[in-house]
């Protein structure tokens, strides 16, 4: 009996087998086929627009593409760029870290409204979200008055930037931590209490190194969205040149004034900055594939 039941239990999984395969298998004109369609568009709408910009960029020579760099609204730009990514990426990083740590860690009142919340900015328009802020801090808003009693400008001005800067990409290191410390589970914290580590000890040397390659990986997306953000920022920048232009207004502004070679040299700083952003995260993603075979 005992027999009988190996020999059915083996044509089981040898039937399963045999049906997954069969499942799977294509001929070889639908792969192909497959194959060339997903090529295709991966050259029409991802490399081909690629190109085109940095063929644009240095269509006039490196003369005019470094002039167009140097250029003070341009230098202007790309700093006020850096700044809001400066302030925004290490503000939604502690954000995310003690979101993620207290969904996955703990259990308290209103548990799923904070991880709804945290969604919030992927269901909302960046434009309505600049809106927000200009309907709050603006001239006519509700702390507008206020803020012009003590002087002080949040809308068109770099502090705007900043919150709407910070709205957009506070979901992305979260949502990057969250899913990973939970199939982590709690046991190796609640090991440490047991041991007399006390809450940032367990947090700095245990929960932390175990979820560093996930946390790069939502700073390297959460830093990408920051310098490539226009809807918000627009709304609330005000489109003050040399003083509340990102790089991505900059180079709406240039296109417009149909100074196509500086538009499209500013463009490719940006470019780089999302290939260098797709290195960085290849190298996490392997980095991330080596330690878990090595588990």
């Amino acid at each position: 009996m005992a027999g009988a039941a190996g020999a059915l239990h083996g044509a089981g999984d040898h039937a399963a087998r045999f049906e997954s395969k069969a499942a799977t298998r294509e001929p070889t004109l639908v792969k192909w086929a497959i194959l060339a369609l997903s090529l295709t568009f991966f050259a029409v709408f991802l490399l081909m627009p690629l190109v085109a910009v940095f063929f644009e960029a240095f269509r006039k020579g490196w003369e005019t593409y470094l002039a167009a760099l140097v250029e003070p609204d341009a230098v202007a730009a790309i700093k006020l760029t850096v700044i809001a990514a400066l302030i925004s990426v290490p503000l939604n990083l502690v954000f995310g870290v003690a979101a993620a740590w207290a969904i996955t860690k703990f259990e308290f009142r209103g548990k799923h409204f904070l991880i709804t919340f945290i969604d919030l900015p992927f269901s909302v328009s960046p434009v309505v979200a600049g809106l927000i802020y200009v309907l709050v801090f603006g001239a006519q808003g509700w702390f507008g008055p206020w803020l012009s009693e003590h002087d002080l400008k949040v809308i068109f001005a770099v502090p705007g930037i900043v919150l709407a800067t910070v709205f957009v990409t506070f979901p992305f290191v979260a949502r990057e931590l969250i899913p990973l410390m939970e199939a982590q589970g709690r046991d190796e914290e609640e090991a440490a209490v047991v041991l007399g580590a006390r809450g940032w000890q367990t947090l700095w040397y245990v929960t932390l190194p175990n979820v560093k390659w996930g946390l790069l990986y939502g700073v390297i997306l959460c830093n990408a969205r920051a310098m490539g953000e226009f809807g918000a920022v627009s709304v609330v920048s005000g489109h003050i040149r040399g003083l509340t232009n990102t790089m991505p207004l900059h180079v709406e502004i240039l296109y417009n004034e149909y100074q196509f070679a500086a538009a499209f040299a500013v463009a490719s700083v940006l470019a780089l900055l999302a290939l260098v952003t797709l290195v960085i995260k290849a190298w996490v993603e392997r980095q991330v594939g080596k330690t878990g075979a090595e588990e």
